[in-house]
């Protein structure tokens, strides 16, 4: 297996069998700080697998604003929206470290999610993971907020 799927902690958790079967569509490619993986409304061509970098994924508003709701690093994937029905995505995704992931085409994943109930499985409960996260992330952040003197207390709510 030239690409080693198991550097990747989600990848690693497939049966080999599917490792093996994914591992030729699996392109290595490195990752610099501050690249846009992907823009908000713009259809996602690819998926990524974190070895060592890690990723941002922002909710971007009407008026340009943003705000992180979720980090990704080697435990999981950027571009859930490709197999939850959706060919583009409300976000944007951002480099914040230095690394290498792996790339893999939207179709191939498309096919084997379709194909394979064990990555089915496996990148559901991902993404219940994920949307937990994500609706962690304004709790903990109004946390931090209210023990900041003299920090007003909306701003947490105010995304």
């Amino acid at each position: 297996m030239s690409n080693q799927p198991q550097k990747n902690r989600l990848l690693a958790c497939l049966p080999e069998a599917e490792q093996e079967r994914l591992s030729p569509h699996l392109e290595l490619v490195q990752m610099h700080l501050g690249q846009v993986v992907y823009e908000s409304g713009v259809t996602l061509e690819h998926a990524y697998f974190p070895i060592d970098c890690i990723v941002s994924l922002l909710y971007v508003m009407s008026d340009g604003d943003s705000s992180e709701t979720a980090m990704v690093g080697n435990e999981g994937m950027v571009g859930v929206s490709l197999f939850m029905g959706g060919e583009a995505t409300s976000g944007r995704a951002v480099v914040q470290s230095d690394g290498q992931a792996f790339r893999l085409k939207a179709i191939v994943l498309k096919q084997e999610f379709k194909r394979s109930d064990a990555l089915q499985h496996l990148l559901l409960r991902y993404t219940q993971a994920l949307l937990t996260q994500i609706t962690q992330t304004p709790n903990c952040v109004s946390k931090v907020m209210h023990r900041i003197p003299g920090t007003d207390r909306s701003i947490s709510r105010k995304w």
